[in-house]
Order: C-alpha cells, then structure tokens, then sequence
C-alpha cells in the first residue's frame, strides 16, 4: 500500500517539492531556527538586586601565564558558550579608575587594547568601535568594565578608541565610519561593535558577537529608559553589525552634525537594506549609563529631522563611499588603539538658523553650499548674513 502511493507521480513531486522547500528554508536561516529549538542554550532568569563583580575568579579565565603571541602552538577552540560567564555585575561610578588600575588588573591585554583566550582558540573576533572627545572620566570606567566583560565571553578583541581633534561640531556617526575603516585595516573582524562611550554593560550573557543574518541592537534596556526599550525601531547606545551588513547599507550617515537623529537614519537603512534589527531580551541587554552634561560641541543638531526626511534618498551616496578625513594619529596606547582624526566641520556651522525669538529679528543666511539646502531655506526671500530684519517687517528684496 505505502509502495503504490509513493510510486504515484503527484507523490512524488509533492515530496521532491518538500525537500526543495526544506533546502531552501535551511540556506536562509532555518538552520538557525532548528538550532535555538534543539541546541540553544536557555537564558536564566536574573535577579539583579543579587549582582558579581566583574573580576571575580577572572584568573580562571586566563589559567596561562603571558599574553599570547604569533608563534603559540594550535589551540583547541574555545567552547561554544563560555563557562566563565557570571550574568548580571555590579556597576557603580562612585570611585573613578586609574588607567594604571585598568591595566594593571588586566595583565594579558596587550598594546593596542588586544586580548585572545590564552588556552584556546576564539570562535569569534569583534572589534569595539568608541567615538570619543573630551570624555576620559566616562572611558575610564568603560575599560574598567569591558576588558574583563569581554574575556570571560572568551572573544578575541580588540577596543578603539575613534578621537575627533579640534572643537567643531561632535560627528558620531562619521567617527564610527571611520573606526570601521581603520579597524578593518588591522583584521579581518567578524563582528564590528559599535559603541557609546558612556554605556557599561550589566550582564555578561550579552554576548558581543554578532548575528551573521541582521544587525543588532544591543543596547535595549538602559537605566536612562527605566530599563525598556524607548520606541520600536531605536538604534542607539551600542549595535553590531558584520561587515558586510555594513557595506550592505553604506555604512552610517557623514552629515549628522551635533546630537540626534544619526540613529534613526541608521535603523531606516538597515530597513532600505533589506535587513531588520535584531535584540537580546530585555533582561540581557541591560546597559547603565554614566551621568553627564551635554557637551560642548555636541549640542542638538537643529537640522536631524530635515536630514531624517531624505534618508530614503541619500543613503546609497552618503556613507562609506563618501567618507573623508585626515588621519592624525595612530597610537597603540595599553588598553586600546587610539585614532585621532579630522573629519572637518558642519557646511552650516557658521550659518544661523531663522528664529524670530531672539532679540525681536528675524536671521538666517543663504546655504550655498549645504548638501541640506532645500531643506534649511525658505520658500520667502532671505537676507544675506548679518542683515537683522524687525518683525513685522518684509524681508529686503535682492
């Protein structure tokens, strides 16, 4: 009976079918689905009023002498999931780390802010990528916390330290164009995270590897959102990405100028891509932030929604491919590679915006050369910089 109803024609094609289907489900991504129902390792649950310090029983972690070199014999590769994870640690920012502390109670970083599992082989190498300026307090204690972090996660790793030089307008998201940049210049990176400053991560289960099909956003409950997520498509804070996902859209926005708006072009990419944004549970990706004043220099950029609205049609040429600096230095510092780079000024820094606020006058200038022009100048005539029109009266014809 099973023989003459395999032997039918329809059978057969509906089980070739289904064996086709199976391929292809496999080759795009079912493969990991089978292996989160038969293989994934489940999340405990965290209490974290009951917390570890982050160096406890590190010497377990690094059980050989030295620092590893090239000339090592093969090692065997490291576990799939690191035995020496803890899960939540304690944070606190009430005594402010030396550099020397750092290094001294992590003795197999080597220059250049570099660390491999000293008794085997790493499964995954993830460069950290920090936009930085005027911010040693904060990276400080960033160090204190991730070297060890990222040891027990028995990663091979590497921290850089992305320095803007002068006093222009802060320009993250360009800084982390160019930190992949420099990076990808070192290794062949499997995972590129990219991250704030002043965010510590609280639990180690929060694995700083990448998710080789979508971006990921790490960061999703800080202790500025009261441990939740601020809204659905929020890219901000720390995220990771391989790099081809990150060629794949272009790498971030170079026009971002000041705070706001740089992670939202980022997350609409990541749509335009044809990727979407994946996350660790609430629980895992817990983040707390070190308290600070806005920066000078890093004020809100008054032109993120204008930019906001033409993403859908800038973000094939304003990206990796139209990445410019200056390299200015290139240390391999202790704890971390440091590049220290001009990536210029904002076309509008010397521009005012038109505020009929101050001082009774409406102001605003011409945006000649402003890759954002039809979005800062208005349909009515404008006067030329340093003219001040009264209210309520017309704008001087040209």
């Amino acid at each position: 009976m099973t023989r003459r109803v395999l032997e039918r024609p329809c059978t057969l094609a509906m089980l070739i079918g289904f064996q086709f289907a199976f391929m292809v489900y496999f080759s795009f991504g079912g493969l990991r689905s089978l292996s989160f129902i038969f293989g994934h390792f489940a999340e405990p649950s965290f209490d974290y009023s009951r917390t570890r310090d982050v160096y406890s029983n590190l010497s377990l972690v690094n059980t050989m002498g030295g620092p590893r070199s090239e000339d090592d014999i093969l090692l065997p590769r490291c576990p799939e999931r690191s035995p020496y994870l803890v899960g939540n640690i304690s944070v606190t920012f009430t005594q402010n780390p030396t550099l020397k502390k750092v290094q001294d109670k992590n003795p197999l970083v080597t220059r250049g802010g570099e660390y491999k599992p000293p008794n085997c082989e790493a499964r995954h190498r993830t460069a950290i990528i920090i936009p930085h300026r005027n911010r040693e307090t904060h990276l400080r204690h960033l160090l204190y916390y991730l070297h060890p972090f990222l040891q027990r996660q028995q990663l091979h790793y590497r921290i850089y330290i992305i320095n803007q030089a002068g006093n222009a307008t802060f320009n993250r998201a360009k800084l982390l164009n160019v930190g992949v940049k420099e990076a990808l210049r070192d290794e062949e990176w499997d995972c590129l995270f990219l991250h704030d400053v002043d965010l510590i991560p609280e639990n180690d289960y929060n694995l700083y590897v990448c998710d080789p099909w979508n971006p990921k956003h790490a960061s999703v409950a800080m202790n500025k959102f009261s441990y939740s997520l601020p809204y659905p498509q929020y890219f901000g804070g720390v995220s990771a990405l391989t790099p081809d996902q990150y060629m794949k859209m272009n790498g971030f926005p170079n026009e971002y100028w000041g705070w706001g708006g740089e992670d939202d072009d980022i997350a609409t990419r990541v749509w335009l891509a044809g990727m979407k944004i994946t996350r660790p549970s609430v629980s895992v990706g817990r983040y707390k932030m070190v308290k600070h004043k806005v920066d000078q220099g890093n004020e809100k950029n008054p032109y993120r929604l204008d930019l906001l609205k033409r993403t859908h049609r800038m973000w094939k040429a304003d990206g990796m491919n139209s990445l410019t600096y200056t390299l200015l230095e290139r240390a391999l510092e202790p704890l971390y590679t440091n590049v220290t780079v001009d990536v210029g000024e904002d076309p509008r820094a010397k521009k005012p915006l038109r505020n009929d606020s101050i001082m009774g006058c409406r102001c605003c200038c011409r945006q000649r050369h402003s890759l954002a022009r039809s979005s800062v100048i208005m349909a009515d005539p404008i006067p030329t910089a340093g003219e001040c029109v009264p209210l309520g009266v017309p704008s001087p014809k040209n």
